[in-house]
């Protein structure tokens, strides 16, 4: 009776930790397989093209907030292109452009292309044009094959590259630029929009120095060699292959309408002159008449000094009256002199 409760009292000990190892292991399954039917697929493929990524890595990769299929088919993308003999592409370099905001496809995309078309270009620079913003898989196509710029850009303007030949007339212009991507300066080099305003500045520079307007409708292609000549694309992500004139029209004649915009205002300043000296022969005029009007009142104030003097002279005896009659006469007679010289002058002027 001892054995049988010894032995049950063994039953019921063994009996939670039986079940609890039985639990565990049944746990441990099911996530075994929830992981293996999550990720079975993406190993399959790894392991079938020798992609060399593990089953735990995709795990892991998971937990560290990385697509495991994003990374799984850009290393075989790069496996089957034959990058990882050429560059030293990891999968732990995969995941690190990947965490840091990177697209990684189309960084391989790029690569693959550069790699076919024999362009040097390495994942390291892959990498750092994708992070910098640039889209390097455009990059290497255009690269490839060359691409064409408005100039002016029609999506920001509908106008046209104006300048004025040395004779005076305006020619309107506009310019196909055909450029493709600089690998070597697509880090830190210009972009388009430096392109087109170094090609529209030199295009107007060039017409500009013509002699004549119609040495540049008789032939475009000087301005086009004349610009193209100046190495415009320094310090730019591109290489221009040519520079096309597309379309020309004469404008208006500058030189004219400034010629006759410089003779109006001669004409204005020229009147400005005249009035301002018509103003100054008035002014003079005008001092003049009051110079008369105070010399006439000096006269009359002499004059009216003279029977003073006469009054003074009666007084000290320096005048006698037989004098005095006599200047009245003088003056009676000089009086009746003017007023007849006056009727014959307004006689002769009736007569005429």
């Amino acid at each position: 009776m001892l054995a049988q409760v010894g032995n049950g009292g063994g039953g019921n000990g063994q009996g939670p930790l039986f079940w609890g190892i039985v639990g565990i292991v049944v746990l441990a399954l099911f996530v075994f397989l929830m992981v293996l039917a999550r990720y079975f697929g993406l190993w399959i493929q790894s392991k079938m093209s020798r992609a060399g990524i593990s089953l735990p890595n995709l795990v892991m990769m998971s937990i560290r907030k990385v697509n495991p299929s994003v990374i799984v088919r850009t290393k075989i993308m790069a496996v089957q292109a034959g990058l990882t003999e050429q560059y030293p592409i990891s999968t732990q370099a995969l995941e690190a452009h990947y965490l840091a905001g990177g697209n990684v496809q189309n960084v391989i995309r790029a690569l693959v292309a550069a790699h076919k078309a024999g362009i040097d270009m390495d994942w390291q620079v892959a990498q750092a044009i994708d992070l910098a913003g640039r889209d390097v898989l455009e990059a290497v196509r255009t690269s490839v094959y060359p691409k064409v710029i408005e100039c002016p850009d029609p999506r920001k303007t509908a106008g046209t590259l104006d300048s004025v030949a040395a004779d005076g007339i305006q020619l309107k212009a506009r310019a196909r630029v055909t450029v493709r991507t600089n690998i070597k300066q697509l880090i830190g080099g210009a972009t388009e929009e430096t392109i087109v305003a170094r090609v529209g500045q030199g295009i107007v520079q060039a017409i500009g120095s013509t002699s004549s307007y119609k040495l540049v409708l008789e032939n475009p292609e000087l301005i086009s060699q004349t610009v193209l000549n100046q190495g415009l694309e320094a310090q730019t992500s591109f290489e221009i292959v040519s520079i096309d004139i597309a379309d020309i029209d004469v404008g208006d004649n500058i030189g004219a309408r400034l010629q006759a915009d410089q003779a109006e205002a001669d004409m204005r300043v020229a009147q400005a002159r005249a009035e301002q000296r018509r103003a100054e022969m008035a002014a003079r005029e005008v001092e003049m008449v009051a110079k008369t009007q105070e010399n006439r009142a000096e006269v009359v104030l002499a004059e009216a000094a003279i029977p003073k003097a006469v009054a003074e002279a009666f007084r000290d005896g320096s005048l006698g009256l037989l004098d005095y009659y006599e200047i009245k006469n003088l003056q009676a007679d000089t009086s009746m002199r003017s007023s007849i010289a006056g009727v014959k002058a307004e006689g002769n002027s009736a007569s005429a």
